[in-house]
């Protein structure tokens, strides 16, 4: 590890806290974080990174603007939206080493396109099991339970599901910032991750809510477990064989196999959403600062791989169309508007049913 340089690209929430922790394990001279928010740059640089919210925890940092950077770095944590992905990608590359690793922690599956730039053996794929939110410069707030957050960080596998010595290297790496599994069955992985983002990012932006609002109200519960149904019907015509997520089986678990879904579904997926309850998604922070959001690469995934197998999901069309339209007049979902169309389409499927 003496040699070893990483680099952090994207030093926005979840950014700054893997940058936090690696820089406090390594050393602030073997960790670079990489941002284009110049004032969010210069507190990181003078301030240090600061995580609150479910801990409180502070810790000197090396950052550079990214058209700044002059270094190569052995390991690359890509941490941008996969809106960026057709200026960052490239430009990924250009500051990797020749035998370097970039591991991929988008939402979503974006490794199809890094793909056309990047080699596989270039290439670790992850998941960001936690959650957090930006609370200014050189600040950012974890969402996520403290000792759920330790005990399941990311979880990562290289393309072709081996276990190589690179990902082992990787998983010791980010063990620094919390328990990292590999898995070898990566689509599979990053298939449970999205279906549950679909649902509590989805409805969390529509609905103008926390996971936690989400999940206790019982138009939103019951929307959730139709966002995974339709994610889980898609992902299955599509070859995916769904890996357990933080230990659940959402196949197995929350399978609809009836009219309408037990009430120990229901009560399991709320206990599930309890370690990231206070979370509000990326998506509507998004739509907050009037930003595009990554919609179309998460819940549009869905739908857009279910027009291919000719799959109906009503449910994902509803948070597309919403959140589309939130973009496009720069407004904000309003719960009633989102609870009452959710409502419709759970009364339609009662009368079909």
């Amino acid at each position: 590890m003496d040699t070893l340089k990483i680099a952090i690209y994207g030093a926005g929430s979840i950014g700054t806290i893997s940058g936090a922790y690696l820089s406090a394990a390594y050393g602030k001279d073997h960790v670079t974080l990489i941002d284009t928010w110049p004032v969010n740059v210069a507190a990181l640089n003078s301030e240090g990174a600061h995580v609150i919210g479910t801990t409180d925890f502070t810790t000197p940092v090396t950052a550079v603007m990214a058209d700044e950077v002059v270094d190569q770095f052995d390991l690359i944590l890509l941490h941008t939206k996969q809106v960026d992905n057709a200026t960052v990608i490239p430009a990924v590359k250009q500051l990797l080493k020749p035998d370097g690793t970039l591991v991929s922690l988008q939402n979503g599956v974006p490794e199809k396109y890094i793909l056309t730039h990047i080699p596989a053996k270039n290439l670790i794929a992850g998941s960001v099991v936690f959650g957090a939110t930006g609370a200014g410069p050189g600040v950012t707030e974890l969402t996520t339970a403290y000792d759920s957050f330790k005990a399941h960080a990311y979880q990562i596998g290289e393309i072709d599901g081996t276990i190589t010595p690179r990902t082992e290297l990787v998983q010791t790496i980010l063990s620094h910032v919390g328990m990292t599994p590999i898995s070898n069955e990566l689509m599979g992985t990053k298939w449970s991750k999205l279906l549950v983002n679909a649902a509590f990012s989805g409805l969390s932006t529509i609905m103008n809510r926390t996971f936690g609002e989400v999940a206790q109200d019982d138009v939103g519960v019951k929307s959730a477990l139709h966002i995974l149904n339709e994610g889980l019907n898609v992902g299955q015509a599509d070859g995916i064989t769904f890996t357990p997520l933080s230990g659940v089986d959402l196949a197995a678990t929350f399978g609809l196999t009836g009219d309408d879904f037990t009430d120990t579904q229901i009560a399991t997926l709320r206990l599930m959403t309890g370690a990231s309850a206070k979370l509000k998604a990326s998506m509507l922070q998004d739509l907050y600062k009037q930003r595009k959001t990554e919609v179309d690469y998460i819940n549009g995934l869905i739908t857009a791989t279910a027009r291919d197998h000719g799959i109906a999901t009503p449910f994902n069309d509803l948070v597309v169309k919403l959140i589309t339209e939130a973009e496009r007049t720069h407004t904000i979902p309003t719960f009633e508007v989102a609870k009452a169309e959710l409502q419709q389409l759970l009364d339609h499927r009662a009368v079909v049913s």
